[in-house]
């Protein structure tokens, strides 16, 4: 991950100056499940606990839903992203979009 761009989840960041807005970014991936791991989620669901498989497909869907909202925010020359958030959507049956975006601003140096 970028360490050039500060991403919070609030819309300000104590002891810097928003200098400019430069809009919303976003990164978004669509992933499908396999039918390995359906099968082996059904299995698991009649005995209970966590879905490995489906835990990690999130996981790397995230991430590179995040690293997608962070290049186009430094395509637009922004050194940090307020308010952002993940969002999932289904999209077709089996398959589910994470998109991440937030707010892309340039910000001062801190004041501190």
């Amino acid at each position: 991950m970028n360490e050039n761009i500060k991403v919070v989840t609030t819309y300000d960041i104590s002891g810097v100056k928003v200098i400019k807005h430069l809009g919303m970014v976003q990164g978004s991936t669509v992933r499908a499940r396999n039918v390995g791991s359906d099968m082996f989620a059904n299995l698991k669901s009649l005995v209970g606990g966590e879905l490995v498989g489906y835990s990690k497909l999130l996981q790397t869907s995230r991430d590179q839903a995040y690293a997608r909202m962070i290049e186009n925010a430094e395509s637009i020359g922004a050194n940090a992203i307020l308010g952002f958030r993940f969002q999932t959507s289904t999209v077709a049956q089996g398959a589910a979009e994470i998109l991440a975006y937030g707010t892309a601003v340039k910000i001062s140096k801190e004041l501190r």
